[in-house]
């Protein structure tokens, strides 16, 4: 992730793809042109990366110059188009490819066409390195596209956002969502970790998502993805990972609008983790923490004793259950601690003491995120 002015911009296209496309568009044009001399026209500021690599990859003679169009303006394409350095040789009678960095609404190419109507070419090709399909108004004939992409704001590679972003060599595209924050709370029995999510979930303005609770709500509803669960339970098998992330993403899309996330009984593997990140990633975000409340075996096992007394819940009563399902706590995260430690999103926060000191110790991590 990279931040250019008050905007964050997530990976897109790598440096090593971006070099492969614009070899694959030298390759096409090289062999089209054959022995004849083509004048390559960059259009600046933004093709002047794409250019200077198309021209030093290009197999046969050429001849370059430029013209300079504005359109942009922060984040949006403007109706007007600028035109602030025109052509500068006679051109007639000469191949001409014009090589852009993006095509997006086409009112630049319509500025182009403009510009080279009485110029009098043999020939003129629009080669362009990036192409948004779904914004492109206009129907001037592409004739060479690097790549097809999204109607996302893109920077790197000489595309910018209000002057930055030129000089990165691979593309990054506009994280919509800016300031969303994703917890994965972790806990073992006995930790307080629900008490803690409520606290979490008021405070930053969350939605608490149990995965408990999803499956529960579905079932008992008699959803699609319920019915299915229902029926690897039924059947003594566990619920495919699949299926609970289908649940996960139907109560994000729920609250699409939300400030970010608590998960909480998921992910439980490595898989799952991915498969989160991957569903987060799907929705311009990211996963920002998993935090942890670490609780010594002692305090865990008083703790459930005690709440076994009110509670009625026969896994609280037995020590021998409580303390299986604490090693089988640590068994499972000790894998995800190492994942999300890998990613420098790893929080373990002490767990013992009053309830509001250990908020006050997950308000202290969370506010540094």
């Amino acid at each position: 992730m990279i931040k250019l002015h008050d905007l964050y911009f997530k990976p897109f296209i790598s440096e090593q793809e971006v070099d492969a496309i614009v070899q694959n568009m030298v390759d096409d044009i090289a062999k089209d042109m054959q022995d004849d001399i083509p004048v390559f026209v960059g259009i600046l500021n933004g093709s002047f990366m794409f250019v200077s690599d198309f021209v030093k990859k290009y197999p046969k003679p050429c001849e370059v110059t430029f013209i300079k169009l504005a359109s942009y303006e922060g984040l949006k394409s403007t109706e007007d188009i600028h035109r602030l350095i025109g052509l500068t040789q006679d051109l007639s009678g000469r191949k001409v490819v014009i090589l852009e960095d993006i095509i997006d609404s086409g009112k630049t190419l319509e500025e182009v066409h403009r510009i080279f109507l009485n110029e009098g070419v043999d020939e003129l090709k629009i080669a362009t390195l990036f192409y948004k399909p779904e914004a492109y108004k206009k129907d001037y004939k592409l004739h060479y596209v690097g790549k097809e992409i999204p109607d996302k704001f893109i920077v790197g590679y000489g595309l910018d956002y209000d002057g930055l972003g030129r000089d990165i060599p691979a593309i990054y595209q506009l994280k919509t969502t800016q300031h969303m924050t994703n917890l994965v709370l972790f806990g073992p029995p006995g930790a307080g970790k629900g008490t803690q999510a409520n606290f979490l979930k008021e405070t930053y303005n969350l939605i608490h998502i149990s995965t408990g609770d999803v499956f529960r709500f579905n079932i008992k509803n008699e959803t699609a993805l319920g019915m299915l669960a229902k029926s690897y339970m039924d059947k003594g098998e566990l619920v495919p990972d699949q299926v609970t992330i289908d649940m996960l993403n139907a109560e994000v899309e729920k609250n699409a609008d939300a400030n970010g996330f608590i998960f909480d009984g998921f992910p439980r593997t490595n898989a799952q983790a991915e498969a989160l990140d991957k569903l987060m990633n799907s929705k311009d975000s990211q996963i920002n923490a998993m935090i942890a409340l670490e609780v010594d075996d002692e305090v865990l096992v008083e703790r459930l004793l005690e709440r076994g007394k009110t509670s009625g819940r026969k896994d609280d009563a037995d020590e021998s259950i409580i303390r299986n399902r604490i090693t089988e706590y640590y068994n499972k995260t000790a894998i995800l601690k190492d994942y999300y430690t890998a990613q420098d999103k790893y929080f373990g926060v002490d767990g013992v003491g009053s309830i509001s000191e250990i908020t006050e110790r997950l308000n202290a991590v969370i506010d540094k995120l």
